[in-house]
Parts: structure tokens; sequence; C-alpha cells
């Protein structure tokens, strides 16, 4: 007895054969499998679906270009590093406020109409950090300065103007790279359901039709197709 399966697509046909004295008896029977959705190797807004495994130490070359890397986060990530690292740095730059207040005394002589502080107005760390905010901002509502008999003050705000001025234009720059990023524009771009072989030119073509929504008009567009053709022995992907 031998049993022979042949399949075309997701249903498959079973051929058992059989021997009896010297006539031959063969019976078919057919089994329908329940279809499954195949997932796509490109989607149709251009987004692959294959993922790189087993890297292994390669990782770390993601972080050899930060920038893009951010660029390439999801947004729910972006703004979770966006708000961390403004939320770290303001605490920590409020914290050297405070340290400096606190060293000299300053905290223990705010009320004193005779004593000269580092910065005005600065009796605990939440006014140490409204200070920072509000210097880092260019708030300036004017309660609150720094003053002239405090040189670690003004090397600590020169330090600050500084990293802030890094950090601001390392993460709005990742943010409104990401913006920028045409990634939804094939929402509005149409796709034909079926793709026709035809003669062309003289010659054999896949043809589909591609259509814009949008009323305002598509220049220099370009558009890359990716062809999986499977054999017997190995798939090769033609590009």
């Amino acid at each position: 007895m031998s049993a022979l399966r042949r399949k075309f697509g997701d249903d498959y046909q079973v051929v058992t054969t059989s021997s009896s004295g010297s006539g031959f008896h063969q019976q078919q029977a057919t089994a329908a499998a329940p279809k499954r959705k195949r997932q796509r190797f490109v989607d149709k807004n251009g987004r692959c679906n294959v993922q790189h495994g087993n890297l292994g130490s390669e990782t770390s070359r993601y972080l050899s270009d930060l920038f893009t890397t951010l660029v390439d986060l999801k947004w729910r990530w972006n703004l979770f590093i966006f708000i961390l690292t403004y939320t770290v740095a303001w605490l920590f730059m409020a914290s050297m406020w405070w340290i400096i207040a606190y060293m000299r005394g300053d905290l223990n002589k705010a009320h004193d109409e005779n004593y000269t502080p580092c910065v005005a107005n600065v009796y605990n760390f939440p006014s140490a950090f409204l200070f920072f905010i509000e210097t880092e901002a260019t708030i300036g509502y004017g309660y609150r300065y720094i003053t002239d008999k405090c040189p670690e003050g003004i090397i600590l705000f020169l330090f600050q103007s500084i990293l802030g001025s890094i950090v601001d234009a390392f993460l709005i720059g990742c943010m409104f790279i990401k913006m920028s990023q045409p990634k939804k524009r094939a929402e509005t771009l149409m796709f034909s359901e079926h793709a026709v072989i035809s003669m062309r030119d003289g010659k054999l073509t896949l043809m589909f039709r591609v259509g814009n929504l949008r009323n305002s008009h598509m220049v220099s567009a370009q558009i890359r197709c990716k062809l999986l053709k499977g054999d017997f022995h190995r798939s090769t992907e033609i590009i």
C-alpha cells in the first residue's frame, strides 16, 4: 500500500493504492483543510514583515547611530524617551542648584535681608526646581534670580544653557524628522485586489493598478515591487 499526497494551495488530495491478487483497487479520498489567512511578506503600505533573528552582538550597531534608531522607534517609545529624558535632566539640574544653595547655607538665611544668597528666594528643593524651569524655559517671572556673589552658580548657569540646547536639538530634531516621514501616506493609496498577466509591448507583463484618494498630485513617484517565486527545491526572491 502506498499513499501519495499532492498539495494544491491549501487543499490536498490523498490517493491510496492497494493490491489484491492480480487486480488493483484504487481509492481516492479528498480532504479539504480549513483555509488560513497567509501572512504577507510585504504589506500594501510597504512595510516588510520579515524580521531579523539571531543577531547576537550585532544589536550594538544600533547604538552607534542612536539618532536614526530613535527615529525608527514606534511613537510610544519615542514619547516615553522624550518625557523621560526631560524629566531626568530637569531633576538633575534642579538638584545641582539645590546643592549649591545647601552648601552655601542659603537655605537657612533665605529670609535674611542683609544676606546675599546665590539665587534669591530659593528656600527648598521645589523653589530650586521652579528657578531652573523659569530659567530653562526663559519664562523669567522676576521673583527668583541669580546674583553676582555666586561664581559657581554662574558656571552652572552656563553649563545648564549648553546642556539644554543639546537636549532640545537632539530630541526636538528627532521628533520633527519622525513627524515629517510620510509613512501614513500609503493609507490613501488604493491597490487593485487582483493582478493580471497580459501582453504589453509584445511581452507578457504583470500589471496592477494604483489609485490616489487625495486631490494632491504625486510628483516623481516611484514604485518598487517584490516578486516571490517558489520551486520544489528553494524559494527565490526577485526584486
